[in-house]
């Protein structure tokens, strides 16, 4: 009885390693992740349209067709970026990832308390190369600090309705993603 016990107590913890190995390996195995996806798709510091998903085609999975979406793909190492991303009517976002995909930074229409979304990205070696200036306070300037040189940043604005997906994509047409 205690031999049987031993065997299952050995197999389940097998198991255990076995799958929990599985798991934080396989998304850096995996070939088709969001950057490798949206390559072909995004220019390099540059905002990108990404096509409104259909049943036998998106971009990514998941996708959510209330929302008119957009991508620039960065890359910080000839220097920060500037962002700006006009506020459309219902609802916009900007979220930042590294290459791996994972997420360092996202701030919302209703958290910017402005019109038009502004900040800069840049890494944090290039922060603190800037040059102090007590006149420019944190709630004037936007700083994000990205841990990688190159990664993604996703904008994405709410259609409420599905008549108003074109001025969802026209506001997502003036959001700029260009170096300083």
């Amino acid at each position: 009885m205690i031999r049987v016990l031993l065997w299952l107590l050995g197999g389940a913890l097998l198991g255990g390693i076995v799958h929990l190995a599985t798991v934080l390996l396989l998304p850096r195995m995996a070939t088709q992740d969001a950057y490798s996806r949206l390559s072909p798709l995004a220019r390099v510091n540059a905002i990108s349209p990404i096509p409104a998903p259909t049943p036998e085609n998106a971009a990514m999975p998941f996708m959510d067709p209330a929302f008119a979406m957009s991508v620039c793909r960065y890359d910080l190492s000839d220097g920060p970026l500037k962002f700006s991303v006009p506020v459309s009517l219902a609802y916009t976002s900007v979220s930042f990832y590294t290459r791996s995909e994972v997420a360092y930074y996202a701030i919302n229409d209703r958290a910017a308390g402005r019109r038009v979304i502004e900040l800069d990205l840049m890494t944090t070696e290039q922060r603190n190369d800037l040059p102090e200036n007590d006149e420019i306070t944190a709630a004037d300037r936007l700083i994000v600090e990205s841990p990688t040189n190159t990664g993604l940043s996703v904008i994405k604005t709410l259609a409420p309705e599905p008549s108003m997906l074109a001025m969802a994509r026209n506001a997502l047409a003036a959001a700029q993603c260009r170096p300083q």
